[in-house]
């Protein structure tokens, strides 16, 4: 007897509720292949072969998709439609976002609707019943979106009323608990899944702290910009002039990495941290950086000169002149 071929597209966060979800949808024959959505405001390294993603996705027996967050993400935290978090997480205007984008997949793959490991009630601002209901309209998903782990809860969706899907065979989770998920991923041995807490930077008041001052800044904001947000102390000296202070090797090895437009000032003879000043200083402000730089050193190890490199590849000599640049880093620090 002809047997349709059923196919969904799963948002996959790397998290257990949305594996959850995959597992709920996979053990009733629907193929499945799983979506990532990468960002710099992740804090999960895609660039291995052994990311967690990449090993949870194995974990389940589903193929990944990665999908890159461009520049028009950016734009969004700048200007989002329906506002931001308590942070800089433009929640309900990401997952329009990411649902438009897994619409369009759906779509070219001729599969017949999305999944999601949402819970309603788990998060304030985008897993609210009529804030899902605001985000499938927006996106153009009404009826398309399962979300398995609060199915017997939400009106049933297209695929549950096509018979595509066995709604009693799925869930009913509400609120912030987890107990049900804990006991559902030991129940079937699922590892590799990352905790509540490693999530989305935007969500990090110091990280969002650096982008909110660089979106106010900047109008255009490049890869390494962004890139930088994740490393050192950041100072900023005036409108058009940030620094960024290394606090160990491995960020004085990065930002040297990183400074491909900015002005890198180091040690000369002596340990200490890499600054680099992203703008051209004035000759009185690189006075300042050096004494900066000079703060972050021992006394006993502190030298008298630095090496400024500038973009072009020359560099030349400086001196250090102590000033006072307390006030300066107490004040200024982003």
């Amino acid at each position: 007897m002809y047997s349709r071929r059923i196919s969904a597209i799963a948002l996959l966060s790397g998290g257990l509720d949305s594996a959850l979800a995959i597992h709920l949808v996979k053990r009733q024959g629907i193929e499945v292949t799983a979506l990532h959505f990468a960002s710099f405001f992740s804090p999960l390294d895609l660039t291995k072969e052994d990311s967690p993603v990449q090993i949870l996705a194995k974990n389940l027996g589903v193929p990944l998709i990665v999908m890159q967050k461009g520049d028009d993400f950016v734009e969004l935290i700048r200007n989002p439609r329906y506002g931001l978090g308590k942070n800089l997480n433009p929640c309900i205007d990401c997952r329009i976002y990411t649902f438009v984008r897994a619409k369009k997949l759906m779509e070219d793959m001729g599969a017949s609707f999305i999944v999601t490991g949402e819970v309603a009630g788990q998060r304030p601002m985008s897993q609210r019943k009529n804030t899902m209901r605001l985000i499938d309209k927006r996106s153009g998903c009404e009826g398309l979106v399962l979300r398995p782990l609060s199915a017997k809860i939400l009106p049933a969706t297209i695929p549950e009323t096509q018979g595509l899907v066995d709604r009693e065979r799925l869930l009913g989770v509400t609120g912030r608990g987890r107990k049900t998920q804990l006991a559902l991923a030991a129940e079937l041995g699922l590892t590799g899944y990352s905790p509540p807490a490693g999530g989305c930077l935007l969500t990090d008041p110091g990280f969002a702290r650096r982008l909110r001052d660089l979106l106010d800044d900047s109008v255009d904001i490049s890869k390494s910009d962004l890139e930088l947000l994740r490393v050192g102390r950041h100072i900023r000296l005036r409108p058009g002039l940030k620094i960024v202070v290394g606090r160990n090797e491995d960020e004085n090895i990065r930002i040297t990495d990183l400074a491909v437009e900015g002005m890198l000032f180091a040690p000369k003879d002596f340990p200490g941290p890499v600054v680099l000043a992203l703008d051209q200083p004035e000759p009185e402000e690189e006075t300042l950086i050096g004494s900066i730089l000079l703060r972050y050193v021992k006394e006993s190890a502190r030298g008298k000169q630095i090496t400024v490199h500038y973009p072009d590849g020359s560099d030349h000599i400086m001196p250090i002149t102590d000033v006072a640049a307390e006030d300066w880093i107490r004040n200024h620090m982003i």
